[in-house]
């Protein structure tokens, strides 16, 4: 079993936090806000990029591994503004999925999301856990999550084994936060109680920094 991940920088879009781990070259989990989602931006042209984060996973890392680059937070969601759509093609917004799972459960459940977004804004949690497989220099969850809060701030959650088996499962919220090394930094941005000394917090110095010249 590979050591715990931890997060090590947390990247903003226009659309979507990512919560990103040197360690598996991947985010640990999305979160973002999604209402209407949907359109019909083409992604024809649109290819995954780092978008100047170096120690993330690269195209190299995914060729004939097996593995789809699967989006975390889907480009389909933000079809409607083709600059959101684009940013959501950056390796630090993907985790290795079998083609099983990605273009199975996992994709029905965001058309389901999707379709829930057209009468409420929603927030949207996901990512994976038990990194204990690696492709070349990345490492690979053996399960994905997805969180979804409401406009009435009621909590879903989903579970599926990164396998063939094509299986996703509602989960007690509680029960799956139990299974996450980085639940208390979910839990903060579900709103939820946490342990402020377990969440992320940017090195002081650098965050000074940025907010003086940026």
């Amino acid at each position: 079993m590979l050591s715990i991940p931890k997060i090590n920088k947390i990247l903003i879009t226009s659309c979507y936090k990512s919560y990103f781990s040197y360690k598996t070259k991947t985010p640990l989990f999305v979160e973002y806000k999604l209402y209407k989602g949907g359109g019909d931006s083409s992604r024809k042209d649109l290819v995954f990029e780092k978008a100047g984060l170096f120690r993330s996973a690269s195209e190299k890392d995914y060729r004939h591994s097996g593995y789809d680059i699967g989006h975390m937070c889907p480009a389909e969601d933000f079809a409607f503004d083709p600059i959101k759509e684009k940013e959501t093609f950056r390796f630090y917004n993907a985790l290795p999925q079998t083609e099983k799972l990605n273009r199975g459960c996992w994709k029905e459940l965001e058309t389901k999301v999707r379709k829930q977004s057209q009468d409420e804004e929603l927030l949207i949690i996901c990512g994976g856990f038990d990194f204990n497989k690696k492709m070349r220099t990345v490492s690979v969850p053996d399960y994905c999550f997805k969180i979804i809060k409401d406009s009435k701030d009621n909590i879903t959650s989903y579970i599926a084994a990164n396998d063939n088996s094509d299986i996703l499962n509602q989960i007690d919220n509680n029960e799956l936060l139990e299974k996450l090394p980085f639940s208390d930094d979910v839990k903060k941005s579900l709103g939820l109680p946490y342990n402020e000394n377990n969440v992320y917090k940017e090195n002081s110095i650098k965050a000074a920094i940025k907010r003086l010249f940026f």
